[in-house]
C-alpha cells in the first residue's frame, strides 16, 4: 500500500507544529530544559522539512516528491 506524499505532508506539518508547541509548553510548565528541544519539530513543521530525512537522505516521502 503506497503512501500518498501530499496526504502525508498535510498530516505531518500540523502534527509537528502541535508537537513542538506541546513540548515547549511542557518545558515551560515543568521547568525541565530538555522539553525545549520541541523547537526542532516546531521549526521542521513551519519550514516543511524533516531534519532526519536531510541527515540520512532516506526519506521516502522526499523521494516520491522528486519522482512526481
Amino acid at each position: 500500500m503506497a503512501i500518498n506524499a501530499k496526504k502525508m505532508r498535510k498530516f505531518c506539518r500540523p502534527f509537528r507544529i502541535v508537537l513542538g508547541l506541546a513540548l515547549i509548553g511542557a518545558g515551560y510548565y515543568t521547568g525541565i530544559k530538555w522539553f525545549y528541544l520541541g523547537v526542532i519539530p516546531l521549526i521542521a513543521g513551519i519550514i516543511g522539512i524533516c531534519p532526519a530525512c536531510v541527515i540520512t537522505g532516506q526519506c521516502t516521502i522526499l523521494g516520491k516528491d522528486k519522482e512526481q
